[in-house]
C-alpha cells in the first residue's frame, strides 16, 4: 500500500507538466539510451567496436545505488533521532566491447563499472564520514527496440567511517565487515516516454554468512525526448522523474522506496555525439537503509541533490 501511494503521488505530479510537454508526441521518437544520456556516437553503430563509447542500457534513475555521480542533501529521520546527511556518488564505466544491433542504439555490450557512495554526518563541523560502499561490476548489456537488459556481476564493500567509530558511544554497537558478491539481472522496456524494469539478484558470496541472498528490484521512470524550454545557447531543460522499488529477504521482503524526480539540463541543441548531462532533483527515501552496515535499520530522507550521467 505505501509503494502505491508513493508511485500515485510522484506520477499525478508529473500529469500537469506532461501535459505542457504533450506536442512532443508528434515528434519522432529518439532511441532509449539519446533520451537517457548514454547515446551511441553514429560512427560506432553498427559492427563490432573495441573500447565503444555509450551503452545500449539505460542506468537507473531512482536506485540509490545506480550508475551517476551525484552530491545531495538529505534530511533523514531513522530508528534514534533525525540528521543531516550529505550524500555523494561517484560512478563510471568503460566499454570493453560492443556488437551493434539492426538499429541505431540496439546491440550487445559488455563493461566495466566501478563506483562508491559515501555519506557524511553534516550535524558535525568536521562533516564526519559515516559509511562508504564501493562497488566494481562487470556488467553484460542487451538492447533490441524497447526491450533491453542488463546482467551484472559485482562485488561490494563497505567501510564506516574513522571518525563516525571515535564518536560512537552506544555500547552494544558492533562493527561488522559487510561484503558481498552478487549476480544481478534486469529487464526493461520503453513505451514512448515512459520506461518500466524488472527483475532482482542473488548473492552468491557475503559476510557476514547471515545475510540472506534474494532480492526483487523493480522500477517506472518518465523521460520526455522534447525539452520544455531552451536558455540561448546555454542550456535546455527537461522534466523527468521516477520511482523505485527493492524487497529484500533480509527484511522480510518490506520494500525500500526511492523517488527522484525535477529538472535535467543538457546542451540546448542536440549534437553528435550527444552531451552528458546534470540534472536539479528532489529524492525521498522510505524503507531499510540501503548503505553498509546500517541495512537493518529503518530510514526516511528528503532532500535535494546534483545529478550527472555517465
Amino acid at each position: 500500500m505505501r509503494m502505491c501511494r508513493v508511485v500515485t503521488w510522484v506520477f499525478g505530479a508529473v500529469v500537469p507538466l506532461v501535459a505542457v510537454a504533450a506536442p512532443a508526441a508528434a515528434q519522432a521518437p529518439l532511441p532509449a539510451p539519446t533520451r537517457c544520456a548514454v547515446a551511441i556516437p553514429e560512427s560506432e553503430r553498427s559492427g563490432y567496436v573495441p573500447l565503444p563509447r555509450g551503452d545500449v542500457f539505460c542506468p537507473l534513475m531512482a536506485d540509490p545505488k545506480g550508475q551517476r555521480s551525484f552530491v545531495a542533501w538529505l534530511h533523514e529521520t531513522g530508528d534514534d533521532s533525525d540528521s543531516e546527511i550529505g550524500s555523494v556518488g561517484i560512478s563510471d564505466a568503460l566499454g570493453l566491447l560492443r556488437w551493434g544491433g539492426p538499429k541505431p542504439g540496439d546491440g550487445f555490450q559488455v563493461s566495466l563499472s566501478g563506483s562508491v557512495f559515501a555519506q557524511f554526518d553534516l550535524d558535525k563541523s568536521s562533516y564526519d564520514l559515516i559509511n562508504a560502499d564501493y562497488v566494481i561490476g562487470l556488467p553484460i548489456t542487451f538492447r533490441r527496440g524497447a526491450f533491453s537488459t542488463r546482467f551484472r556481476l559485482y562485488h561490494q564493500s563497505s567501510h564506516l567511517g574513522d571518525e563516525f567509530l571515535l564518536s560512537e558511544d552506544d555500547p552494544t554497537f558492533e562493527v561488522e565487515n559487510i561484503s558481498f558478491e552478487s549476480a544481478e539481472l534486469i529487464l526493461s522496456v520503453d513505451g514512448g516516454a515512459f520506461r518500466a524494469y524488472g527483475g532482482g539478484e542473488y548473492l552468491l558470496r557475503r559476510e557476514p554468512s547471515e545475510l540472506e541472498r534474494s532480492l526483487l528490484h523493480g522500477g517506472i521512470e518518465l523521460r520526455p525526448s522534447r525539452r520544455l524550454a531552451r536558455f540561448g545557447t546555454v542550456a535546455g531543460i527537461r522534466f523527468v522523474a521516477a520511482a523505485d522499488v527493492k524487497f529484500s529477504e533480509q527484511q522480510d521482503w518490506e520494500p525500500a522506496i526511492s523517488v527522484r524526480t525535477g529538472f535535467e539540463f543538457d546542451r540546448p541543441r542536440d549534437t553528435e555525439p550527444p552531451g552528458r548531462r546534470w540534472g536539479l532533483l528532489f529524492e525521498w527515501y522510505d524503507g531499510p537503509s540501503p548503505y553498509g552496515q546500517f541495512f537493518s535499520n529503518e530510514v526516511r530522507w528528503w532532500g535535494l541533490g546534483i545529478h550527472f550521467t555517465l
